[in-house]
């Protein structure tokens, strides 16, 4: 199930340069502009691919990792992960509407 806030914060990351500098200057302070839940801004502020794919549309959740400056390389290496035998699901996916 999608979270409203999660996707609200990445698309306005999406069309907002100012947004994405003051995001990479004080995460916190941005992510405290939108009503996220606590076990989803952790998620945020640990870059768990995992927790956070479930909750956002796939091209939402890739752009927000190049914000966040992660290679392309490990993002997808962390989908793979997600998919592997014995894989955790992700405690954030249990999260419904932000």
């Amino acid at each position: 199930m999608t979270d409203y806030w999660l996707s609200k914060l990445f698309f306005d990351l999406q069309h907002d340069a100012q947004l994405v500098a003051d995001y990479r200057a004080d995460m916190a302070a941005v992510i405290e502009r939108y009503r996220i839940k606590p076990e989803v801004r952790l998620a945020l502020m640990d870059d768990d691919v995992a927790a956070l794919s479930p909750l956002v549309n796939a091209y939402l959740l890739r752009f927000y990792f190049q914000v966040r400056g992660m290679p392309q390389d490990e993002f997808m290496a962390r989908l793979h992960a997600m998919n592997a035998p014995g894989a955790p699901a992700p405690a954030a996916a249990k999260v419904g509407h932000g």
